[in-house]
């Protein structure tokens, strides 16, 4: 089976067909059909988005759920809660060499946003003053 659809989000004969019927049996199916054919090539990425959201608004509930479950078996259950331990140790340090190298990054880039402008103040101020002398003397020959 391709991933296809049948009906594809486009200004097709079958899609209009479908929003027409639609209006006359009852107006949100074709209100639906306009949408899907305005819209729909913009789906997939909603989903995902949408995907995302829930998944982490919901992880903290399977997180908590998978805590307090206990299998039964005591050795198992002491290993496991040692090996999450460990684990979420290692995300911590992640985390926080994580958060260093961002702050690596911002200084890198600060301080090279700084040297562009020193240069751009220094080219600036060098064509000021070597433009200057030219003007004074165009002031000095007008006085003479």
């Amino acid at each position: 089976m391709t991933n296809s659809a049948l009906i594809r989000p486009a200004w097709t004969p079958a899609t209009i067909a479908l929003m027409v019927i639609g209006f006359m049996v009852f107006w949100p199916l074709g209100l639906a059909m306009l949408a899907y054919i305005l819209w729909g090539d913009r789906l997939g990425e909603f989903k995902r988005d949408v995907n995302r959201a829930t998944d982490g608004m919901f992880a903290n509930c399977r997180r908590a759920s998978r805590a307090h479950a206990r299998t039964g078996n005591i050795a198992f259950d002491d290993w496991r809660e040692k090996e999450l331990e460990r684990l979420a140790e290692e995300r911590r340090k992640l985390d926080a060499m994580r958060e260093e190298f961002d702050e690596y990054v911002r200084e890198l880039r600060r301080a090279k946003d700084q040297e562009e402008f020193d240069r751009f103040m220094n080219e600036r101020k060098a064509s000021r003053d070597s433009s200057q002398p030219e003007t004074k003397d165009r002031k000095t020959k007008g006085k003479g």
